[in-house]
């Protein structure tokens, strides 16, 4: 009991703990939970997951991998197909078999495995973990159409690389009693298109039972996960491994059926994959022994080689060959493959059935697959961001600003923001007010924010600070509120409420974005400024001129708004938060106007700076071309 408690605490504190590291540093998530796993398991023995669940260890990892498909599924809608150009349908037509009969050939002939074995793990390496590619593309910046992609295939293949092993799993146990392919394999498909009618009809209840209040909102979370548990359990007594057809299809489903709900127990099905993933890797991980890398040999070297430069490559290739995706997307879709969680529990699962039908290569799978996972994982982990830029298929860098409302004062703040290349987008329901913003060359949509149709036909991940500027604030609120759980709490804004702390009037605190200024302005006031003529000022900190010579340089009821990190990180000047200023960073300012004579006399004192400046210049440069005379001076 102690044993066990301690493993779990232990794998929640690792497996957090690594992502939260990795959110820090930016290193690749996959890697450091590995890393941390490998580092208590086979490598110092702080705990072993067998010893302490014993053959619970198994099916609750597979249920794990279930809820995280089920949740990948939820985040496929089929409006983002018409992105792809047609790529996922290949890569699942044409992508699954010939990924499978590469992948058998590299078993065979490089890693040396026979035959039966080769076929079976090479229809498990069809899978692309999302609990490794959804992480990475978080991660890096990766281009709409790639990731689209990437994400599509990773969550749609999984069950089909299950089944890939199961076809060739029963067909070598049913051919020792004299059974033929044509025996099997139409059973098979059956029993998964069984399982795909059951994830269909679950979705359809919930769909159908959410919206009408038979089940109540507190029981909406536990009843949906109790039913893709039930769902997975259900299926793989069918016919084993279904159960993750039947879940992802489950998932797609709801992701189109347009349940309100959903919306709402988002944040609950999200904490829950990102704990399943952090404790299953971590588990899996810390599970591998010692005997099992022993058994590892040189020429698997070659075979991971052959894996990451010839079969998903010819994959890709081959599958997206006259397709509409361009050849700088195709390169890259033929670099980024990691395998995750999937592939290692499938091998776990089927290495132990091979040794019982005699095949002894079977006790190689669990540390092949594993060796599969690291080199894929280390290899494009570190790269993803490397091969994008290279291939010219990166999003924006530097996270830009989702501003929504074009009023004056958004306009001329987003018009600064661009001048210093932070990309800016203005929102609005009004095209003639999004003209004023177009005539000043800054980029605007036409639309509601808050309408669905906009998470289809806007990419919102390239934005990491949302600015809600209308002259409504109930509906700035509403629109921070809304937006908050996927940008993040602390990175939506607008401005300050115009009642005080103590109005009981106001909005409460915990359905508003930060309010913006220390001084916690609101849209009243921002109005009286604009009229009064007041303007954006940007200073550029160094080493001699920091951030108390600007405050200095200012007049007095200048605001500080934000300040631009020299590494592209944008962060505002709040009534909660005030940033430490560094050099190097770029501080937008919110100032009255200088006063005329004062202006003047700068103006005056800048131009005689720059003509003292261009003759020091031209001083210098006749002396530099002078002749020189026998001492070696200036004649």
């Amino acid at each position: 009991m102690e044993e066990q408690a301690l493993v779990i605490a232990l794998v929640g504190v690792l497996g957090i703990g690594a992502q939260w590291v990795a959110w820090r540093t930016g290193w690749p998530t996959i890697v450091l939970m590995m890393v941390a796993g490998f580092a208590v398991g086979p490598v110092f023995g702080i705990m072993d997951p067998h010893h302490a669940f014993g053959e619970l260890l198994e099916p609750a990892v597979a249920i794990g991998v279930a809820l995280i498909l089920f949740e990948g599924g939820l985040s496929l809608n089929f409006k983002e197909l018409k992105k792809t150009g047609g790529a996922v349908w290949r890569l699942v037509v044409l992508g699954v078999p010939i990924a499978w009969f590469a992948g058998s050939l590299a078993c065979y002939y490089i890693a040396g495995l026979v035959w039966p074995v080769s076929i079976l793990f090479a229809g498990i390496l069809v899978v692309t973990g999302p609990t490794v590619v959804l992480p990475l593309l978080r991660q890096s910046s990766v281009a709409q159409r790639p990731a689209a992609i990437l994400k599509w295939e990773a969550i749609v293949n999984d069950p089909f690389g299950a089944m890939c092993a199961v076809i060739a799993y029963e067909y070598f146990r049913a051919s020792a009693s004299g059974a033929t392919i044509f025996d099997v394999v139409p059973q098979l498909v059956f029993a998964a298109i069984a399982a795909a009618v059951l994830g269909y009809a679950a979705a359809w209840v919930i769909a159908w039972s959410f919206p009408r209040g038979m089940v109540p909102e507190y029981l909406k979370a536990p009843v949906l996960l109790v039913v893709v548990v039930a769902l997975f359990v259900a299926s793989n007594t069918i016919q084993q491994e279904t159960g993750l057809v039947a879940v992802t299809i489950m998932g797609i489903a709801l992701a189109n059926m347009k349940v309100d709900s959903l919306r709402d127990i988002h944040p609950f099905k999200q904490n829950i994959a990102v704990i399943m993933v952090s404790g299953i890797f971590v588990l899996l991980s810390a599970s591998l022994e010692r005997e099992s890398l022993a058994l590892l040999e040189w020429r698997f070297v070659l075979f991971l080689l052959a894996i990451l430069f010839l079969v998903r490559p010819a994959t890709i290739l081959l599958s997206l060959a006259f397709s509409k995706v361009p050849w700088n997307e195709r390169l890259f879709l033929a670099w980024i493959a990691p395998r995750g969680i999937v592939a290692v529990a499938i091998s776990g699962l089927f290495a132990l059935r091979l040794s019982d039908l005699g095949y002894g290569d079977g006790s190689i799978l669990i540390s092949l697959s594993f060796a599969v996972v690291v080199a894929t994982i280390v290899a494009h982990g570190f790269t993803v961001g490397i091969v994008s830029r290279w291939l010219k298929v990166t999003g924006s860098t530097t996270p830009g600003i989702l501003m929504v409302g074009a009023t004056p004062w958004s306009i001329a703040l987003a018009k600064e923001m661009s001048d210093i290349e932070v990309p800016v987008l203005i929102a609005d329901t009004s095209w003639w007010r999004l003209s004023k913003a177009r005539q000043q060359g800054v980029q605007t949509y036409h639309g509601e924010i808050l309408a669905e149709s906009t998470e289809h036909s806007l990419d919102l991940s390239q934005f990491g600070v949302l600015v809600a500027a209308t002259e409504n604030e109930a509906y700035n609120a509403l629109v921070c509120n809304e937006f908050a759980p996927e940008i993040g709490r602390d990175a939506v804004y607008q401005l300050g409420e115009a009642g005080g702390h103590d109005d009981p009037r106001a909005l409460p605190p915990s359905i508003r974005g930060r309010s913006l200024f220390e001084s916690g302005v609101d849209m009243d006031e921002i109005y009286r400024r604009q009229q009064q003529g007041w303007e954006f000022r940007k200073t550029r900190l160094s080493e001699r001129f920091g951030f108390e010579e600007a405050q200095a340089a200012l007049p007095a009821d200048a605001d500080f708004l934000l300040l631009v990190r020299k590494g592209g990180g944008i962060r505002f000047f709040t009534h909660a938060t005030r940033p430490t200023p560094a050099a190097g960073d770029t501080v937008i300012s919110y100032s009255p106007p200088e006063d005329p004579v004062t202006e003047k006399v700068q103006a005056k004192k800048e131009k005689r700076a720059k003509i003292q400046a261009k003759a020091d210049a031209e001083t210098g440069a006749n002396q530099a071309g002078a002749p020189e005379g026998p001492m070696g001076e200036a004649t």
